[in-house]
C-alpha cells in the first residue's frame, strides 16, 4: 500500500530513488529519539553523477538547483530507509546545502531552493524548515551539490 507521500511524489511524477549507497563509512541516515538525520547526499543518478564541476563555471545555477532537487529526493530515500514509511514525518526541521562555488558564484541560495521546493511540493507545509546554504571549494567526487535534512517524526 502506498501511503500519502509516496502517492504525492508519484503525482508530481518523481520516484523514490534507491538510498545511494555509503561512500565511506557513515550511514545514509541515523535516527535519534524522534529525529532522523541524513548524511549529506549527492545527487547521484542510478548510481552516477549527471554533472560535475563547480556551479556558476562548469555547471550553471539552474541545473545545480535541479540536482538540489535530486539530493532532497535522494534524502527523503535515507530517511525512509530507516523508518519504512515517508508519512512518518511530522516535518522536516532543517536542511543544510553545499554549493561547490566558482569564486565568484554568490547564489547559493538559489540553488538550494530546488531542495527547499521540492520538499515542498512533496510534504505540504510539514517541508517548511529552517536552511543554511554554505559555499565550498570542493565536494566529494567534484559533485555541485550536497544536502542534508533533518526530520522530525510523528509519536508513533
Amino acid at each position: 500500500m502506498t501511503g500519502v507521500v509516496e502517492a504525492k511524489l508519484a503525482e508530481l511524477g518523481l520516484t523514490l530513488p534507491e538510498v545511494v549507497p555509503p561512500l565511506a563509512t557513515y550511514q545514509p541516515a541515523v535516527r535519534s529519539g524522534a529525529y532522523v538525520f541524513t548524511a549529506g547526499q549527492l545527487p547521484m543518478v542510478q548510481g552516477k553523477l549527471p554533472l560535475t564541476g563547480k556551479v556558476g563555471a562548469e555547471v550553471s545555477a539552474e541545473q545545480a538547483k535541479e540536482l538540489a532537487a535530486t539530493c532532497a529526493l535522494n534524502a527523503l530515500a535515507a530517511v525512509k530507509s530507516v523508518v519504512g514509511d515517508l508519512d512518518r514525518i511530522a516535518r522536516v526541521v532543517k536542511v543544510v546545502g553545499f554549493v561547490a562555488s566558482a569564486p565568484d558564484f554568490t547564489a547559493q541560495p538559489g540553488v538550494l531552493n530546488g531542495a527547499s521546493e521540492l520538499l515542498g511540493a512533496v510534504l505540504g507545509d510539514k517541508g517548511v524548515h529552517a536552511r543554511s546554504a554554505v559555499g565550498v571549494a570542493v565536494l566529494p567526487l567534484d559533485a555541485p551539490v550536497e544536502i542534508e535534512i533533518q526530520v522530525e517524526l510523528l509519536p508513533s
